[in-house]
């Protein structure tokens, strides 16, 4: 085959190179988005508020304090770095929900600085939910906490509560867990009245 002939030839193949080469990168993505959309966390029902009154009996539940770290510091004492903070509470009793009654977030002099809940919460077996403290949020300081309160009508496994610490300031990622520690307990021998 003259090279004239290769050369008309050319341009008919870098097509079909194209064509075949979009078709195979276009195709996955498509097959990510299905699945993606088809997933459990895209269905996912948030907990749901309920109202509280002195009807409902309590058979146990507990306060837990979980440090927070906001910001930390560096090199000294003058230089800190900004954290994210996503505080987890994990139902892990694979029959009976727990109600959250406060999430309240104090700062680093004990401070109250916010009360994220407006009306308790209650959380299915197996389920979680998350509270969340913006890096640009210094209001907490290296010592700020959550006190998270929750009750349940049956005796339950304890929850877990966690709270991961994050940034990725300028291209340097920090991350670390602390975990909440039970500061009071509720659990009684018999049901007892809820009273806010």
């Amino acid at each position: 085959m003259s090279i004239s002939r290769k050369m008309k030839l050319l341009p008919s193949c870098l097509v079909i190179c194209l064509v075949f080469l979009s078709s195979c990168t276009s195709s996955p993505k498509t097959q990510i988005n299905s699945q993606q959309s088809n997933s459990p966390a895209s269905s996912q029902i948030s907990p749901q508020e309920v109202q509280l009154d002195e009807t409902l009996k309590i058979a146990t539940g507990q306060t837990i304090y979980v440090p927070i770290y906001s910001e930390i510091y560096f090199f000294s004492k003058t230089r800190t770095l900004q954290l994210a903070a996503t505080l987890s509470v994990r139902n892990t009793d694979s029959h009976n929900p727990i109600i959250i009654t406060s999430v309240k977030y104090y700062d680093s002099d004990g401070n109250l600085v916010k009360d994220h809940l407006e009306n308790p919460l209650r959380l299915d077996p197996l389920a979680s939910t998350e509270f969340i403290v913006d890096q640009n949020d210094q209001t907490g300081g290296s010592g700020a906490n959550f006190i998270v309160e929750w009750v349940a009508a049956t005796e339950v496994f304890e929850p877990i509560l966690e709270a991961v610490m994050v940034s990725t300031t300028s291209q340097q990622g920090i991350s670390f867990l602390s975990k909440g520690r039970v500061i009071d307990s509720k659990t009684t021998a018999s049901n007892t009245p809820y009273t806010p």
